[in-house]
């Protein structure tokens, strides 16, 4: 029998987490292992952990829910499970969802992924799936080319040992969605949604039209700057993400702009930052800097980012021929 392991991260949500394990202790068909990834918690997260005997689990440093994510699936695979199924703490499968999930496997390699169902209504799917809005409407038990990682996805190892696993360096936003696209645009690997493994969530809230507050607004520095790695990933072509993101922080601004009633020049000035960050690869901010540099309000140049991001991706296309020239000179 092929041995599935579930890997939950968690940051300072005990109660959500219990009822998780929960879910998952109730499963009809038993898992082999269940992993949880504690990114630091200081809500007494450590020491429930510490009196599970039934689970094993791992504390690191706060590295986000990237970094969370990347030590599980990579601990899940070390650890020689077959399949690892990935999911939040503030996720709830229902009983039969792993039971379902191994039911339906494909007859090629596919990733797999739960029908994530608003945890209130107990129908409606959370974000769009298929253009489907409640399970009602899914005529059949498979929704090809849609999932939604990481909520109830379920990778084999055969992708994890093709594509790897999820950047750690993306910290907060964008790493599941990057992943997404690794495995299904770049590796060509197929997808799909199991509509009869239901996976509870909270229905999301967030949008960018939304007035957010500039002093606290740290995570928006992680949307912005990790959407251009996104499309790197997507169209796999330097020159059409810089075009796409470019895109991306035009339609940013607008939205700024036209919805936001507080600190709208503090907040068009503030997208320079991160999005300087994302051309010149920079991954270093953790949000205790971005929080400080918030009140500073230090400003930015991104035309001279994207300026030297352009000079760089020249000179290295340019390279295999200056480097020929240059060994022939040598040679004559």
């Amino acid at each position: 029998m092929e041995k599935v392991v579930a890997v939950v991260v968690t940051y300072n949500r005990l109660a959500l987490l219990s009822e998780c394990i929960t879910a998952l202790r109730n499963q009809s068909r038993p898992l082999d292992g269940i992993l949880v990834i504690n990114n630091g918690s200081t809500d007494g997260t450590e020491a429930w952990l510490k009196s599970q005997s039934d689970l094993s689990y791992f504390t690191q440093k706060n590295i986000g829910g990237a970094g969370g994510f990347s030590t599980a699936i990579k601990m899940g695979y070390e650890e020689g499970y077959e399949w690892i199924w990935c999911m939040d703490d503030d996720g709830m499968p229902k009983e039969d969802a792993l039971e379902n999930l191994l039911a339906a496997q494909p007859a090629e390699l596919t990733l797999m992924n739960c029908a994530v169902i608003d945890n209130k209504d107990r129908k409606s799917f959370v974000w769009n799936t298929g253009g489907y809005k409640t399970l009602d409407e899914v005529p059949g038990n498979i929704i090809d080319g849609i999932g939604h990682p990481f909520n109830g996805t379920f990778i084999n190892r055969r992708i994890i040992e093709r594509v790897g696993v999820p950047k750690a360096s993306f910290f907060l936003w964008g790493d599941e969605t990057e992943y997404y696209y690794r495995i299904v645009r770049r590796n060509k690997i197929p997808v799909c949604t199991v509509a009869n493994s239901i996976h509870y969530h909270p229905a999301t809230a967030f949008s960018v039209k939304k007035d957010w507050d500039y002093a606290s607004g740290w995570k928006m520095y992680y949307y912005i700057r990790n959407r251009f790695h996104i499309h790197q990933t997507k169209f796999n072509n330097k020159a059409l993400a810089l075009l796409h993101y470019s895109c991306f922080l035009l339609a940013f601004a607008g939205v700024t702009i036209v919805f936001q009633k507080t600190d709208r020049l503090k907040k068009l000035s503030f997208i320079m930052w991160p999005a300087a960050d994302a051309i010149n690869n920079n991954f270093e901010a953790l949000p205790p800097v971005i929080l400080t540099r918030l009140k500073s309000a230090e400003p930015v140049s991104l035309t001279a980012s994207i300026n030297n991001y352009l000079k760089t991706t020249w000179m290295n296309i340019l390279a295999p021929f200056t480097s020929a020239r240059t060994e022939r000179a040598a040679n004559a």
